[in-house]
């Protein structure tokens, strides 16, 4: 009897360890048929932007964060100068190495009135099939219907979000000097001229800019064109139609104040100043205003936090009235490469980016205009444009399309004049200018 207990207990004892160790082998292993889950797959997410260094630094710091966020992907971005992003992303496009892609607000797109143009690099990708239809998904929402429409649509269908409006037609004007040379900001042309001849007597030069670089002399006119021609694309239309000409009496007058404007105003040797030496030169407190884009406020601060400055419409008309308005143009876009093979991964990038929080951190950084709705001007430079914005205008660049045939000389740059280009007579290079439009205007009848 007592052999018989003994057995039946070593059997329970047996059974009792068998049942443990399946009920941990069956916590522990999947179920029968079940998969465990694989480790995301690594994926490089290739990233493309413009040269513009508030942006850059910001973009790096928000790839970090990214990729905490999915430590599978690692973001290579690549950066380039504004001249050559739209050469190296058709290439990249066309060559399937990129993903994500920095694009500028679609723009110059052909008018009935303009005859035998080409269409716009951004349609032409479009048209090829390299862009992503990007309408349906769920981080457009949190951008303007006018921005998504304007800035970033074809046919009905959205392939861009813009991130940016800019002004480029405004002047940076040092607060102090002008308190201290008893002068008022500038609301009509002579009062500028006084001011800068005031600062010049005082021994201040009156203006700087990227001479060096070129195109910041006529970018930093843009706003004397605009206060000459507020409607700028009638302005565009009526040089194609012949109803307005670079040389007929209201243009001649533009050329007079842009010679001024560059011969004058413009400190001597600012045709060595480099495009990003300008704004730290401004705050220096060595000159006393410096016309040039929203996009330098960072700049500016950075180079000298305390420094007091503020940001005007340029005041090229004589009637106060017409030197009311700000012109710019969209800036930077996001765009996807319709080919891409990470696709999720691309989704996902401009999804985190597109957060209103890392929205609002994007604009403060580099000093746009918001195109969400929800975002704040909350930036010194957003403080200064706030009593324009109403006065908002789309620019004459972001319109005209030269006709095939048309001269070098076919557009209104302030920098054809010495000390900047060759130019010291402005009836000669009204003449010239509109004489190189003409050749163009004559090759497509």
């Amino acid at each position: 009897m007592r052999k018989s207990i003994l057995y039946v207990m070593a059997v329970l004892v047996i059974l009792s360890m068998v049942l443990t160790a399946c009920g941990t082998a069956a916590t522990q292993a999947p179920a029968a048929g079940a998969t465990q889950a694989a480790p995301a797959e690594k994926v490089t997410l290739r990233v493309l932007v413009h040269q513009n260094p508030p942006m850059v630094a910001f973009m790096e710091e928000f790839n970090k964060k990214f990729q905490d966020k999915y430590p599978n992907v690692t973001v290579d971005m690549a950066v380039v100068n504004a001249n050559d992003l739209s050469t190296v992303t058709q290439t990249r496009l066309t060559a399937n190495d990129i993903d994500v892609i920095d694009i500028f607000g679609f723009a110059n797109g052909a008018q009935p009135y303009m005859k035998s143009v080409d269409a716009p690099n951004w349609q032409q990708l479009i048209e090829a099939g390299l862009l992503m239809d990007i309408t349906d998904q769920a981080f457009t929402k949190n951008y303007d219907e006018a921005t998504l429409k304007d800035a970033g649509s074809y046919n009905g269908k959205v392939y861009s979000v813009n991130l940016g409006r800019v002004s480029y037609s405004g002047i940076y004007y040092n607060k102090d000097l002008f308190t201290a040379n008893k002068l008022a900001v500038p609301t009509t042309w002579g009062e500028l001229v006084t001011a800068c001849e005031t600062f010049v007597a005082a021994g201040t030069p009156c203006m700087t800019a990227g001479g060096k670089d070129g195109w910041p002399i006529f970018v930093g006119a843009y706003g004397l064109i605009g206060s000459i021609y507020p409607d700028q694309a009638a302005l565009v239309e009526g040089l194609w139609t012949g109803t307005i000409k670079w040389n007929d009496e209201k243009s001649l007058g533009m050329w007079e104040k842009m010679q001024i404007y560059a011969r004058d105003m413009m400190e001597p040797g600012a045709s060595g100043v480099a495009g990003d030496a300008a704004p730290g030169r401004f705050a220096s407190g060595a000159v006393a205003m410096f016309p040039g884009g929203t996009w330098y406020a960072p700049a500016i601060e950075a180079a000298e936090p305390a420094f007091d400055w503020g940001y005007i419409p340029f005041p090229g008309s004589d009637n106060a009235d017409d030197n009311k308005y700000l012109f710019g143009k969209y800036d930077q876009g996001w765009a996807i490469a319709a080919k891409t093979p990470n696709k999720e991964a691309a989704i996902n990038y401009l999804t985190e980016f597109s957060a209103p929080e890392n929205y609002q951190a994007f604009a403060n950084a580099v000093g746009f205009i918001p195109t969400q709705p929800t975002a704040k001007l909350d930036t010194k430079i957003g403080a200064e444009v706030a009593p324009f914005l109403a006065n908002f205008r789309v620019g004459y660049e972001q319109y005209f399309v030269a006709p095939k045939g048309a001269g070098q000389f076919a557009n209104p740059w302030a920098s054809y004049f010495v000390p900047f280009g060759t130019y010291e007579n402005p009836k000669e290079l009204a003449d010239k200018v509109q004489a190189d439009l003409q050749a163009g205007l004559d090759a497509v009848k």
